[in-house]
């Protein structure tokens, strides 16, 4: 089972979690300015990186707040998590 650490709460189950994908690409400025064409874009299209890369994650079931996990999506392992300083 892949354990988290949050930031805030400590080490917990995967299922407390919900991956919202990268979190190197930027939000756009002005979402309600997109067509609905590049909204879509931007929501599904991912890379789907193989290895290690930074990871939005949101603690859906615990303090509610979204945060940045390394993570090698191969072996699954994590190498830090932290605040997310681009979350709203």
């Amino acid at each position: 089972m892949l354990m988290l650490t949050c930031p805030w709460c400590g080490r917990r189950p995967e299922g407390e979690f919900v991956n919202l994908g990268e979190a190197t690409r930027p939000r756009p400025v002005d979402p309600a300015a997109l067509t609905d064409a590049e909204w879509t874009a931007y929501i599904c299209d991912r890379q789907n990186i193989r290895g290690r890369h930074n990871e939005r994650w949101w603690h859906v079931r615990g303090c509610n707040v979204v945060f940045v996990v390394a993570r090698d999506t191969v072996t699954h392992q994590v190498f830090d998590t932290a605040a997310d300083e681009a979350a709203p």
